[in-house]
């Protein structure tokens, strides 16, 4: 029984001294400035699954909290895009080499709307919005075509462009790059890290681009700290 006390005794401290520190500890859940800075893990969706086999690549955003669950954000993402071997196959098989390579690049200028539910330790985020995307393709060797080239979307990735069904003559192509408006849209949560308003989130965000030849869609799975 006497141990019993003493436990409930050590309990009522232990809380005591809890409520004390957190009526007491400094930090700001609200501020106006908002930032984050997160690395996002791509996963393609079709059509750009067919030639793309994922990647990573670094976010940043910076902006202005209107109230505790109203935000507009400026972003910035780059994300690496890794050619799978369907996109290299016929590649190789025109240069009559496996040791061809290929890589791409999307670099992604938005601006968004973020909607937050907040709590004093974990929270949740709807975030959306769009703007500029620019991909890039690039082979470790130059193709050049003739004649008698079908063409079929694993050139059209690469860049090359297309006759009657044939790729057009005395082309030699090692890259690509289109530009176009796109939109994106996700969810995120959150975790306090630390003395307020710093906290961990992990975000999975749709992005979608109607980039030349092959649209330009992916899920990339963000995590990071924000501000």
């Amino acid at each position: 029984m006497k141990t019993a006390i003493r436990v409930l005794l050590w309990m009522s401290l232990l809380l005591i001294t809890s409520s004390t520190h957190a009526q007491t500890e400094s930090g700001n859940d609200d501020p106006s400035f908002t930032s984050n800075l997160g690395m996002p893990l791509s996963v393609p969706l079709n059509p750009t699954a067919r030639f793309v086999s994922g990647g990573w690549g670094v976010d940043y955003g910076a902006g202005y909290n209107f109230t505790r669950r109203h935000a507009v954000i400026g972003e910035f993402m780059w994300n690496s895009l890794y050619a799978s071997n369907e996109a290299l196959q016929q590649v190789r098989a025109a240069l009559q080499s496996s040791k061809v390579s290929g890589h791409g690049n999307l670099f992604a200028f938005t601006g968004n709307y973020r909607y937050e539910l907040r709590g004093r330790t974990f929270g949740t985020y709807f975030i959306g919005g769009g703007g500029w995307y620019y991909r890039n393709a690039s082979l470790s060797k130059p193709v050049p075509t003739g004649t008698t080239t079908t063409c079929n979307p694993t050139w059209l990735w690469w860049g090359f462009t297309c006759t009657s069904d044939v790729i057009t003559s005395n082309a030699t192509i090692a890259s690509s790059s289109s530009t176009a408006f796109g939109v994106n849209g996700g969810v995120g949560f959150t975790i306090r890290v630390g003395e307020a308003p710093y906290r961990f989130y992990v975000e999975s965000r749709y992005h979608y681009a109607p980039t030349k030849n092959i649209n330009t869609q992916l899920v990339a799975v963000t995590v990071g700290f924000r501000y």
